[in-house]
């Protein structure tokens, strides 16, 4: 016993001393500057993360079973994720009896076989024998090792899948959910990792849900003081609502705290957050009524000067259907138009045991079911765009510019020789102005887009005053780009089965829930060029 006390002493020493001698890509620790989060140089720092969850009954983070930890935490950086949102149960931080026992006791005492129990011995010997609490510190350990941010997020309390409205997890005063307790567990955890640059930020708890919410009793500032008091250097993340849905009580109940430079608010958006709505209704419409609610409910913090943080959103990657596929274009047009901080849902191929099966394959998860590779190579090449900062401080940037971006493809138009255009990567987009006119110029050229004709190829040309010049955003999702080609008739950019743009009859116009708009979508965003 005192020598695995001793080898687990020496351990984390070293893995905590490795964390804080690796150079940083970023001056942590960061802060706010209005509704941007920068570094401590104050230039903007995109918070591109994915969840890793470490909050079900195990309470050890999923995938060890797999692969090596630092095989994970390499990879998560390779895919170019700058973070990870690292769930845990307040149980890990408040119940000494579960989070002393080792993560092999976890395993065997939930029944799992010893054969399992020998894959997570070959794939983290150096884990298997810590106690939980000292486990989840050496994940931490690792991500910092490769140089990836991360944000603790207390999930649950009592650790279990979330969510459920009558879990027991879901509200202040429920059966699991102590607030005094939650605030001693939020106080340790601060309180544990103050010392490591690399823990960025905590949010302070997932998905408030039930019967039981109310505005009265949301309890987030005394949570948000506590982390605040133990650990001064974090980011301090606050949730609203039915599910991370809804903050809009805070139009008329501002956040009061004893600080400033470190709040952000965080919101989770799903296809199915709409109900059923992705599936029976109009996509133009739906698209319409989501952003247009997420304004509502959460995106006026942005104009109010604070950092919204899209905590939780994704798809099932295994096989993404039509109605996952007009949800996540109609996302990833307001994730860029708005270059918001975000963090994918999930990581996770599977997971050790959930519901009672063991190894069970997570349908969203970005890697596969033995967590070896990507499950979809395409869903990467879509989200590229908003891994990196579009925008950003006044301070950071030397110019502003438009960017015209395609989210079915995730690419943008780009110029091509003689007068041609074509999607290509967008961060090789040409430097576009969107005029009061309504035309896409090209800044420093006389060149603007024009539409040849129906079901022709568009063009550049130098002649911007003729019809088939002007591009005005219509259908309740504003995403399409219609222009006049004769008295009788308006077309849209749309991008052909080659991936050539074209101009075509607007389509999905009317209340067909069949049809799918995507590659008649786009968005003009601003875009920043950072010194």
């Amino acid at each position: 016993m005192g020598r695995r006390l001793l080898l687990t002493n020496f351990f984390l020493f070293t893995i905590s001393l490795l964390s804080f001698l690796l150079p940083t890509l970023h001056a942590l620790p960061l802060s706010t500057n209005s509704r941007w989060i920068v570094d401590n140089t104050g230039q903007r720092v995109k918070l591109a993360c994915i969840n890793w969850s470490s909050h079900l009954e195990l309470m050890v983070a999923e995938g060890l079973t797999k692969q090596p930890v630092d095989v994970i935490s390499k990879k998560i950086k390779d895919l170019k994720f700058n973070c990870v949102r690292l769930t845990y149960p307040i149980y890990l931080a408040t119940n000494k009896t579960l989070a002393s026992q080792t993560v092999r006791q976890s395993f065997l005492n939930a029944g799992l076989s010893n054969s399992i129990v020998a894959d997570l011995q070959a794939n983290n010997p150096s884990i298997i024998d810590l106690s939980l609490i000292d486990a989840f510190q050496a994940i931490v350990a690792s991500l910092a090792k490769n140089n990836v941010m991360v944000i603790l997020d207390n999930h649950v309390s009592k650790p279990a899948w979330c969510c459920g409205n009558d879990d027991g997890n879901g509200f202040f005063g429920d059966q699991y959910f102590n607030p005094k307790l939650w605030i001693k567990g939020l106080t340790k955890m601060a309180a544990l990792f103050q010392d490591n640059p690399y823990v960025v930020g905590m949010s302070l708890r997932n998905e408030l849900r039930g019967p039981r919410q109310n505005t009265k009793d949301w309890y987030m500032q005394g949570g948000a003081e506590a982390v605040h008091k133990a650990n001064p250097s974090v980011l301090v993340i606050l949730s609203g609502l039915s599910y991370d849905t809804d903050l809009s009580f805070l139009r008329t109940k501002p956040v009061s705290l004893s600080f400033t430079g470190k709040l952000v608010f965080e919101v989770h958006q799903y296809s199915f957050s709409a109900g059923l709505d992705w599936k029976t209704k109009n996509a133009n419409q739906v698209c319409g009524n989501m952003t247009n609610n997420l304004m509502k409910n959460a995106g006026f913090l942005l104009d109010q000067g604070y950092p919204l943080f899209l905590g939780e959103w994704g798809v099932a990657l295994s096989s993404i259907s039509q109605t996952d596929t007009k949800y996540l274009n109609c996302l990833l047009a307001f994730a860029v138009e708005r270059d918001l901080d975000w963090a994918l849902w999930t990581l996770a191929g599977s997971y050790s045991s959930k519901d009672g099966i063991v190894g069970k394959n997570e349908r969203f998860g970005l890697l596969t079911q033995n967590w070896t590779d990507v499950r979809n190579k395409i869903f990467l090449q879509k989200i590229s765009v908003i891994q990196s900062p579009l925008q950003g401080p006044e301070t950071s940037y030397r110019h502003s510019h438009k960017i015209v971006y395609h989210p079915s493809t995730g690419l943008c138009i780009l110029k091509k020789p003689v007068m041609g255009i074509k999607l290509g990567n967008c961060s090789e987009s040409d430097h576009w102005t969107y005029t009061p006119q309504y035309t896409l110029d090209i800044e420093g050229s006389y060149l603007c887009l024009k539409a040849k004709g129906l079901n022709r190829r568009a063009k550049l040309t130098i002649d911007c005053q003729r019809r088939g010049t002007t591009w005005a955003p219509i259908s309740a999702s504003k995403l399409h780009l219609a222009t006049r080609l004769s008295k009788n008739t308006t077309a849209c950019l749309d991008v052909d089965s080659d991936n050539h743009l074209v101009t075509t009859t607007c389509k999905c116009m009317r209340s067909d829930n069949t049809c799918d708009p995507g590659s008649q979508w786009f968005k003009i965003a601003n875009a920043n060029d950072f010194y």
